[in-house]
């Protein structure tokens, strides 16, 4: 096995790692006010049909996330094999949940996908560089 040097574009792991922060903190505090916020339960008609959104449990789906990200971004740092794969693996579980949340925030979820790419992007290419 080959012996890797740390490079210039060990900064891009570093910048992952303060991503994962920025996402685990917007998480962590739109699952808080969902879950202290009011209980109720959204119904959203698209297409004629109707659909049940409840805030609750998306807030506890927010927090969990946050929680993971927060962990995935404390871990990078460390420079593990298997925290750049856990980071990859919770990144991409946020860019589905953004996805999942395009309707009714649309700017936001496309920011928080570009972002959670550019993570994905940042640990698979220069992960390995953070050992060093």
């Amino acid at each position: 096995m080959s012996e890797v040097r740390a490079t210039g574009w060990v900064g891009w792991a570093y910048f992952a790692a303060v991503m994962l922060f920025i996402g685990a903190g917007i998480d962590l505090f739109y699952g808080i006010m969902a879950i202290i916020g009011p209980n109720t339960a959204y119904f959203v008609g698209s297409g004629g049909g109707v659909a049940s959104f409840n805030v609750a449990a998306w807030g506890w789906w927010s927090l969990i996330i946050g929680v993971l990200l927060l962990l995935a971004g404390l871990f990078l740092l460390r420079g593990a094999m298997w925290a750049r794969v856990f980071a990859v693996i919770i990144a991409g579980v946020n860019a589905i949940t953004q996805l999942m949340s395009l309707p009714a925030q649309p700017w936001w979820s496309i920011v928080m996908v570009a972002i959670d790419v550019l993570v994905i992007y940042a640990v698979t290419v220069h992960g390995r560089e953070l050992r060093d």
